[in-house]
């Protein structure tokens, strides 16, 4: 038979059962202020994450809005410099590719372009000293027009039928487009002066060739 347990005894174990209830407690108190803890030092790394997207997202956005300008600027000031440099600069292109692995600011680095720009020379009308080559080229383009006619009213007669009434006329059309002819060099030489083919130049070139189809016209009666 089991013996029966003392007073002292059971006390001891009152008191044990106390205590390991009290450890108990407190692990348990201790378990749930680490869990509340880490909730919460996750909530706050959840949040700096949400706030770091939400950064990166209006980054992103402020960079290609960034972009878009730089391109439009960028095409802005090339087709401003083709314009400066007339025939060569239409045969240059597009603006070049951005350099790869560039870090710089381009805001500054189109400031300078733009500057640059201004401080340059606008083209001007060509001078009075090439007017003798503006004539010249009048000159050239009438006749070469009235060399086409006479080609065609030659063609006209060689070939009779409706040739015969039909080139006549295309050859009187070609002739006095002759004067219109000259515009073409002359455009060229604009171009390689950096110049402009103004009013001037062009009145210079159209009364050159007016003066030359006329006196073609009438030599040839």
């Amino acid at each position: 038979m089991n013996e029966p347990v003392t007073s002292e005894t059971y006390a001891d174990q009152l008191r044990r059962l106390a205590e390991l209830t009290a450890r108990v407690r407190a692990q348990r108190a201790e378990a749930h202020t680490w869990h509340e803890q880490q909730c919460a030092a996750a909530e706050r790394a959840v949040a700096d994450a949400e706030a770091a997207l939400a950064r990166a997202e209006r980054e992103l956005v402020d960079a290609r809005e960034l972009q878009e300008r730089v391109d439009a600027e960028a095409a802005h000031l090339w087709q401003q410099l083709r314009g400066r440099l007339g025939g060569s600069g239409r045969r240059a292109g597009g603006p070049p590719a951005p350099a790869p692995g560039a870090t710089a600011d381009p805001v500054p680095l189109l400031d300078g372009v733009r500057e640059l720009l201004n401080r340059t020379r606008q083209p001007g009308d060509l001078p009075g000293s090439v007017n003798p080559l503006l004539a010249l080229c009048g000159v050239a383009g009438a006749v070469l027009a009235y060399a086409l006619g006479g080609a065609a009213r030659a063609a006209g007669d060689r070939y009779g039928g409706e040739l015969a009434v039909g080139l006549p006329v295309l050859a009187l059309v070609v002739t006095l487009l002759g004067p219109l002819v000259g515009l073409v060099p002359a455009k060229v030489l604009a171009d390689r002066r950096h110049a402009v083919l103004g009013p001037r130049p062009m009145a210079v070139v159209l009364v050159a060739g007016l003066v030359t189809t006329v006196a073609l016209l009438v030599a040839g009666r």
